[in-house]
């Protein structure tokens, strides 16, 4: 008999959804989209209608030019694309909740500008491993969750519930309303990755190895702690980095 709590497995491959009215339709739908490529410079009704339905999507927009939509596709796109997303997004308040309900301390990952695929595959892989709760993504400026990523994360991303919030300093303040401490992995502290007392509900947040994390969520961090480098080479990869501040984690949380 089949386990009514096995979740279905989601197709791999992001599908798209071109012209306006098929669009419109699939959002007013439900369907899970994960961006949106629109026209540059396109007027009209229906594209009116259109930009008020986008309006309630969290999905981010890309204005872009219309040889941009053509190498997408060959099909009559009426000047937008909607690329569906192969895993359904949830939201951090319906999941913290329900943590403190099973009596479990949250542990949740904020991805602060990851935009690499692959490490965000590979991320999502090693925080199923660690016993992460749920990652955590901007609406913009974050890897698209697409059949590269699902294919490094080994199907992780299909198991691990993913959140897409259009402003990560108002979910930080949420996980902080919520009793969660936000620790920002970051070289700017002399602070090491040991320092923080992570029994505690934590939310580790990792940033984008050029930029990384925004000073939003820099200035309201709990803690910043560093990972401590010898050598010459002065940095990991975001992916390595977040397995050794996970694994400190569950080190505190599960002592020999």
């Amino acid at each position: 008999m089949d386990n009514p709590r096995r979740p279905q497995r989601p197709k791999e491959n992001n599908e798209f959804i071109f012209g306006i009215r098929a669009v419109i339709e699939a959002i007013r739908a439900g369907k899970e989209i994960e961006s949106i490529y629109l026209q540059r410079s396109i007027n009209g009704e229906l594209i009116a209608e259109l930009k008020g339905v986008l309006r309630e999507v969290d999905a981010p927009v890309h204005h872009v030019p219309v040889e941009k939509l053509n190498r997408m596709t060959t099909k009559n796109h009426q000047g937008v694309i909607a690329v569906v997303s192969a895993i359904t997004f949830q939201k951090i308040e319906d999941i913290i909740p329900t943590i403190y309900e099973k009596g479990e301390t949250p542990l949740i990952l904020i991805l602060d500008g990851i935009t690499d695929v692959r490490n965000m595959g590979a991320i999502a892989r090693t925080a199923a491993c660690a016993g992460v709760h749920a990652i955590v993504l901007p609406t913009k400026n974050s890897a698209q969750i697409n059949a590269d990523a699902i294919k490094t994360s080994a199907g992780a991303l299909f198991s691990i519930p993913v959140c897409r919030h259009a402003n990560l300093h108002k979910t930080a303040q949420y996980l902080q309303e919520c009793g969660l401490q936000i620790v920002a992995c970051t070289e700017k502290t002399s602070d090491l990755i040991y320092v923080p007392d992570y029994t505690a509900p934590t939310a580790i947040v990792m940033g984008a190895e050029d930029e990384g994390i925004s000073h939003e969520i820099m200035r309201m961090a709990n803690h910043l702690a560093k990972i401590p480098m010898f050598g010459e080479i002065g940095s990991l990869n975001v992916s390595v980095s977040t397995g050794i501040i996970l694994y400190e984690a569950i080190r505190q949380r599960n002592p020999a």
